[in-house]
């Protein structure tokens, strides 16, 4: 009897058994299963995003781009228009801790480099000079700028006291690659944001109606659409950009291209938007909606929309890559924003050349951060859209 002794017993004295690891762990799942009944639909969301590795690889890696886009100004080392006719095509400079000695530094420096000319084919190359040792420093003083055009300051994340440091190399008129890409993300990715939320506008609005009110409106609607759409894209965007006058300024012309991009990308998600309406102007909630007297617009806004709002975040988030390459392909056809412009598309410009492109490698990396993102984006947005259906497995 000894072995009942420290277990509880019933009314007649008998022990009474232990809950087996089975029967716990159906309890586990009986929990998790209330919680997930229990959860609202955005958490049920975030629960399924979060379990899609690439997706939140691909978010943290787009909080990067756009925090480095917002504050560029701190973030890059030097004015992006600061010429220096003799430290043009330089290489990128390597960051080291270890000198050609051996000895090991605490703080980060580079190497400088002489400028050379081979006399056969009178091209200019660098070699590093071991002697020209430049610290890196951090937070520095250096060239004056505005944040966001309002507020002075002349703080730099890092740079160099003396000598020069390009971590990205220069271009051909001897500027920072690295400050003219962190000054080219603002543009480049913001005009995704911009003309993807107006096109977010029109096609909520317009494909909302069609699928709401139906007939004749909806016919025309569709019609539009698939004349829109039956347009080759480049030729189309093209076009509509060279109506643009030449003398516009250059903040006149963002905005300019920007509409350009949302009145062509606004069909795809009206037809997404029409589709979901169709299927649920005959809904229970609509009609209470419509027998309590509510108009049209509050019924659309306030009851159908927020329905599948979630399937309109996963669907602008793919839209935004199509935004960012519609602007990068204008301004390297030289038909969008130009110079003194900086986006990653009148960055590409440089790389036009064959020949500066295989002696100059490193201007091709305005292309490399286009890829970069478009790809982030498009995990982004699947990962939103398996996730936009919480109950799926």
């Amino acid at each position: 009897m000894a072995e009942y002794e420290n277990k509880p017993t019933g009314p007649q004295g008998e022990p009474i058994p232990e809950p087996s690891a089975a029967e716990g762990l159906d309890e586990g799942v009986a929990a998790d299963e209330e919680q997930v009944l229990v959860a609202s639909q955005w958490r049920l969301i975030w629960w399924k995003f979060r379990r899609h590795r690439l997706a939140m690889i691909s978010a943290g890696i787009l909080i990067i781009i756009y925090t480095l886009a917002i504050f560029c100004e701190f973030f890059a080392p030097y004015d992006p228009t600061q010429r220096d006719i003799m430290l043009t095509h330089v290489p990128p400079q390597r960051i080291r801790f270890v000198d050609s000695e051996g000895r090991f530094h605490w703080r980060p420096f580079v190497y400088g480099y002489d400028r050379q000319r081979d006399l056969d084919t009178m091209r200019i190359y660098y070699e590093v000079n071991e002697e020209k040792k430049f610290p890196l420093q951090f937070f520095v003083r250096r060239d004056p700028y505005k944040l966001w055009g309002m507020w002075e300051s002349d703080l730099h994340l890092f740079g160099v006291k003396d000598g020069y440091v390009f971590l990205l190399g220069s271009d051909r008129l001897g500027r920072d690659m690295l400050s003219r890409v962190l000054y080219g993300a603002r543009i480049s990715t913001s005009i995704g944001l911009v003309g993807v939320f107006l096109s977010l506008l029109l096609g909520v609005v317009i494909g909302g109606f069609a699928g709401y009110i139906g007939g004749i409106f909806d016919s025309i609607t569709m019609r539009i659409i698939e004349i829109v759409r039956s347009i080759p894209t480049i030729p189309l965007w093209m076009g509509l950009s060279a109506a643009l006058p030449p003398h516009w300024p250059q903040i006149r012309v963002y905005f300019g291209i920007t509409v350009i991009l949302s009145l062509i990308g606004w069909t795809q998600l009206a037809r997404v938007v029409r589709s979901r309406f169709l299927s649920l102007r005959e809904e229970d909630f609509v009609t209470a909606a419509r027998l309590a007297g509510a108009n049209e617009w509050r019924i659309i806004m306030r009851h159908m929309v927020p329905s599948f709002s979630s399937y309109i975040i996963a669907a602008i988030t793919l839209a935004i890559p199509s935004m960012i390459i519609g602007e990068t392909s204008l301004s390297f056809l030289g038909l969008g924003l130009q110079s003194p412009a900086i986006s990653w598309g009148v960055l590409l410009q440089e790389a036009q050349n064959i020949r500066t492109v295989a002696l100059s490698p490193w201007l091709l990396l305005p292309g490399l951060m286009v890829i970069i993102t478009v790809l982030a984006f498009n995990f982004l947005g699947d990962g939103l859209r398996d996730a936009a259906d919480p109950y799926s497995r």
